[in-house]
């Protein structure tokens, strides 16, 4: 008998970010094995989140599949994101990715990055 994974994943992914990472994917000219989530020193605050096309599985990167999408998350960046909410938010006054991170001390006005 398997025991129950007491494993959790540093991201966990809305239904709203699943759709839009598979249309992006689906648009895509090249295949691709997912999308990469990372975080570079950036911003007034610090640091900044990256997405990117992922055309290969790193060999550290944490494989987080859920809702029919692949996400990839940098190994460098599972410790600032763990317990972190990946949404996607359109409305009148903004289109993008958002990120609910738990972890984070701190953010800019404009909300594109943060400190820890």
């Amino acid at each position: 008998m398997a025991l129950p994974s007491t494993t959790s994943k540093a991201v966990s992914i809305t239904d709203a970010a699943a759709t839009q990472v598979a249309a992006l994917l689906a648009k895509r000219e090249k295949p691709s094995v997912g999308i990469k989530v990372g975080i570079r020193t950036r911003g007034c605050s610090g640091l900044s989140y990256t997405i990117e096309y992922a055309d290969e599985i790193g060999k550290f990167d944490e494989v987080i599949e859920d809702k029919g999408v692949r996400v990839l998350i940098d190994p460098k960046a599972v410790m600032f994101l763990i317990g972190t909410q990946m949404d996607f938010v359109d409305d009148k006054f903004k289109s993008g990715f958002v990120f609910n991170n738990p972890n984070a001390k701190g953010s800019c006005g404009c909300g594109e990055s943060f400190s820890v």
